[in-house]
């Protein structure tokens, strides 16, 4: 994707007032974000706020991040959970998307890279946050690593993503309770459920959840659906590792 041939505010991240917005939000615009290079290669970190305005994206720092997107299954007959991130998100607000979609922060436990470590705890911390899922329920060996997207995103005028961002699988049968100030509204759809939602105007979805719609899931979902466990009848996320690959794919 390339990068908007619009006019964008000129705005700095020391120039720009966060009054307007959720006081929890702006709290969580002081997170520290992994900095990478187009090769995935982390070399420094910056605030969430200044990682998320256009004007780092497009400007001469071209600021890129990395995140994960996690998409969580039910093991009993597969169907993806779903979540409408909260009206009090500065970006892409009101918008459904993935089960869960967030960034490593540049601490130790999640710098570290080996078997995406660091981003499977984040994970799981975001996945507590988020939609109240307790970390004991989402070990890192819960997560099935398929693969990392680089897409450019802009949500308004001021505000956009830039991102590497690395796609995780998991199966679980737990509960969830969505936090109001991060998700309005949650919902497990079966495939053919996704497609109609997709189909209807009236929804409106993230940018990266439509990229990865669009050129993965569907056909890895095919892949967990047709791999039931033949003993237990569930489905586990684990039964797709071999569909994972290295590479950094840009869209």
């Amino acid at each position: 994707m390339s990068a908007p041939s619009s006019t964008a505010p000129t705005a700095t991240k020391e120039s720009v007032d966060l009054e307007e917005y959720d006081e929890e939000q702006v709290r969580l615009m002081e997170e520290r974000c992994i900095l990478v290079t187009p090769e995935d290669v982390a070399y420094g970190e910056d605030s969430k706020k200044t990682c998320h305005l256009m004007s780092s994206i497009n400007g001469p720092s071209n600021l890129l991040h990395r995140a994960f997107s996690v998409f969580l299954f039910r093991p009993s007959d597969g169907a993806l959970l779903l979540q409408k991130r909260a009206d009090e998100k500065i970006t892409f607000p009101g918008m459904w998307t993935n089960t869960c979609c967030s960034h490593p922060l540049s601490i130790k436990a999640e710098l570290e890279e080996k078997g995406q470590m660091g981003v499977r705890r984040a994970a799981a911390r975001k996945l507590d946050h988020e939609l109240g899922i307790p970390v004991e329920n989402s070990p890192p060996d819960a997560f099935t690593f398929l693969t990392r997207i680089h897409y450019l995103a802009p949500s308004d005028g001021l505000w956009g993503e830039h991102e590497i961002d690395y796609i995780l699988f998991m199966t679980s049968p737990t509960e969830h309770l969505g936090n109001p100030n991060e998700v309005s509204d949650t919902r497990y759809v079966s495939k053919p459920e996704l497609q109609a939602m997709f189909e209807d105007s009236a929804n409106s979805f993230t940018p990266w959840f439509k990229l990865i719609a669009r050129d993965f899931l569907f056909g890895w979902w095919d892949s967990l659906l047709e791999r039931r466990d033949a003993e237990t009848g569930l489905f586990d996320a684990r039964a797709v590792e071999d569909l994972s690959d290295a590479k950094v794919w840009k869209m």
